[in-house]
């Protein structure tokens, strides 16, 4: 619990009612949480020019519990089918467990809930513990024409779990989550779906007890999310972790797909690459459930050498010398570092503060030095590897750095990073309490039009009074990186809505892909077509024809494909 000197609102600390509104708007663990510090707390005061008052008394907290009124839709015999084919026990028809597959984690999923909104929720869920399961689903969903939804983890930030049209959910990770094969030769794992990424983790650290390797493993796929996502999330949306720049984004690690579709099962061979026509990894990667159910994933995996990692922070004195340094250590060919965040003068205004380095002699010597606020640009990461190979890169890296005016600023700024990067989050629901909103939107960007971007995107976001928008990058590449923008600020969910399409439209005015890791889903579907052009758009309309001839795959707005474009689906 962060410590105060002065007034400490009442933020959140205690686990929300069971099968409360709370309880499935609730980021994470229920029985955890975290607080701006005080450094943050008075700096959002500032900017919204707000007071303690404005933090005396909560808003929405959404302690109702969820009413149980809404019906469902399906028949007796349908009902009775999907009993047979999972088991009694893995079919739930109560409104609770139908609201905790459809809502995913975004601000509008929130803003709902603390309104006690409940819509587009499916008619059942089902539990399946194996492949032939999800096969007989499917088969039998086509043949009555009954739309199909899935969640593994549920983090979704682009409405992609949303039960538009009713029907069912899948809902993956309570059974259907197992290891099916560890091959050490090949160094690769194949999993169910519903694997959450510490599951996942947790096997590959303890494969040598587990089963019998001589190396330990790691999958390198850290998502912010990765407390509550799952494989199969990571695949279907295109994911990157936290780590991408060393172990690369999901694309680059996954080896082969199987996936149950209404046209049969879809099934790709585990070569490591191959020249047999156009990719169907690729084509099934990204469908985002559009095209089917993706069953098994097999990963290429990592050795785990922890012990060789190196940590560094530096700050650079303007954001113009922070991304110039940034292309050239991408474009040095002596490797990337494994975790590489750069911060824009706003958001390094705010991680100094939240993560207590203005408070040290870290802080006082960055001023003492001529760094000054709202200016300066912090740059965390770490490398991963083979200890000769990392020890290199961290000598280029300091080099480069150095050339470009930055301060070296030891590795406690990144180690403060380290301890809060899967915790962050919690504090989205602290500050709701009180009427003020976080949410993140992110796009890609070449080196070329990141100035152009990174203005563009900051002007529009700014142009709604008492917003706090911090940018980074988090994913760097040869010829680009992505930029990430969380905003904080005071909306109504209407207010929230316009906001969210203006970034929309600002993405494709300054010429940034609408998504470099969250997917497309529902949120963002009317702006794909905008963004890969009318004859991408028609190759992936046919494939969905071709796969989902009937429109039962994650229907009512997935990828833009069945709305009118531009419509958005609130």
């Amino acid at each position: 619990m962060s410590k105060y000197k002065d007034f400490r609102p009442d933020w959140e600390h205690e686990a929300p009612p069971k099968k409360s509104f709370r309880e499935v708007m609730k980021w994470g663990n229920p029985n955890e949480f975290k607080a701006p510090n005080e450094r943050l707390f008075k700096h959002i005061k500032d900017v919204f020019q707000l007071t303690d008052e404005d933090f005396k008394e909560k808003i929405e907290e959404a302690l109702d519990p969820i009413p149980e009124d809404i019906p469902c839709n399906l028949t007796k015999q349908q009902i009775s089918k999907f009993t047979q084919i999972v088991g009694k026990d893995n079919v739930k028809l109560d409104v609770y467990n139908r609201l905790r597959v459809a809502y995913g984690k975004t601000m509008i999923d929130s803003m709902r809930l603390r309104k006690g909104i409940i819509e587009n929720i499916p008619d059942a869920v089902l539990y399946p513990s194996n492949k032939m399961h999800i096969e007989a689903i499917v088969e039998f969903c086509t043949s009555e024409k009954i739309p199909i939804y899935c969640k593994a983890g549920g983090s979704s930030v682009t409405r992609g779990m949303e039960a538009v049209k009713g029907g069912i959910t899948l809902d993956l990770a309570v059974k259907f989550n197992k290891v099916i094969s560890l091959n050490e030769k090949n160094q690769t794992i194949t999993v169910e779906s519903g694997m959450l990424g510490p599951q996942l983790e947790e096997v590959l650290n303890n494969a040598p007890e587990r089963y019998g390797t001589k190396e330990r493993y790691t999958c390198g796929h850290f998502p912010q999310s990765f407390e509550y996502s799952g494989v199969g999330g990571w695949v279907v949306t295109r994911g990157a972790g936290q780590n991408s720049s060393y172990y690369g984004k999901i694309e680059d690690i996954v080896i082969s797909q199987e996936y149950a579709t209404p046209i049969g099962v879809i099934r790709t061979k585990d070569y490591p690459a191959s020249a047999i026509g156009p990719s169907m990894n690729e084509i099934m990667m990204g469908s985002e459930g559009a095209f089917g159910v993706l069953t098994h994933v097999t990963l290429k995996i990592f050795k785990y050498r922890p012990k060789n990692r190196l940590k560094f922070s530096y700050i650079f004195p303007n954001w113009e010398k922070a991304q110039a340094a940034a292309k050239e250590i991408t474009q040095g060919e002596f490797g990337i570092p494994s975790v590489f965040r750069l911060s824009d003068p706003e958001e390094t205004s705010v991680m100094l503060k939240l993560y207590n380095v203005e408070e040290t002699a870290l802080g006082r010597i960055m001023e003492i030095r001529g760094f000054q606020k709202m200016e300066r640009c912090l740059f965390l990461g770490f490398t991963d590897g083979e200890k000769g190979f990392v020890k290199n890169m961290k000598k280029q890296v300091h080099k480069i750095c150095k050339k470009h005016g930055a301060m070296y600023l030891t590795g406690y700024p990144t180690s403060q990073w380290e301890v809060g990067r899967f915790k962050d989050p919690y504090m989205r629901d602290a500050l709701q309490d009180y009427g003020v909103i976080i949410d993140t939107m992110e796009c890609a960007v070449t080196w070329d039009s990141m100035p152009k971007v990174h203005k563009g995107l900051r002007e529009y976001c700014k142009s709604r009074p008492g917003i706090i928008c911090m940018t980074h990058m988090s994913h760097v590449y040869p010829q680009g990186a992505n930029l990430y923008f969380i905003f904080i600020g005071k909306m109504e969910m209407d207010e929230y809505l316009e906001y969210q399409k203006g970034i929309l439209d600002s993405y494709i005015r300054y010429g940034a892909g609408i998504s470099h890791h969250h997917g497309v889903g529902k949120s963002f579907g009317p702006w794909l077509e905008l963004d890969i052009g009318k004859n991408s758009m028609d190759v992936v309309r046919t494939l969905k024809k071709h796969f989902d001839p009937d429109n039962i795959m994650n229907p009512g707005g997935t990828l833009g494909l069945d709305v009118d474009k531009r419509e958005l689906m609130y």
